[in-house]
């Protein structure tokens, strides 16, 4: 299955993503000035990547973090939250 995205959040069940949505607004207006397109990846406070493309940073993401949690967004994408643009990923148990 191909995922288009511009913004896909990844956690677990129960953990938000609060710290790395903070984070990147944080630096939301310097990563638009100086790295609009690209993809960044967030693993809490800290900017772990920037990537030309989504596979790129979902690749890397799995092989630091697993599962999660971690967000990877397109830098310069609108701020918006629904179903085609996000994927929540829950252990099974």
């Amino acid at each position: 299955m191909a995922i288009h995205s511009s913004s896909v959040a990844i956690a677990e069940e129960g953990l938000p993503l609060e710290r790395e949505i903070y984070a990147y607004e944080s630096r939301q207006a310097e990563l638009e000035r100086d790295q609009c397109g690209k993809f960044v990846l967030f693993h809490k406070d800290d900017l772990v990547g920037l990537f030309e493309d989504f596979t790129s940073a979902v690749n890397h993401a799995i092989k630091l973090y697993g599962r999660g949690p971690y967000l990877i967004r397109k830098i310069g994408a609108p701020t918006i939250l629904d179903p085609t643009t996000s994927i929540h990923i829950s252990a099974a148990r």
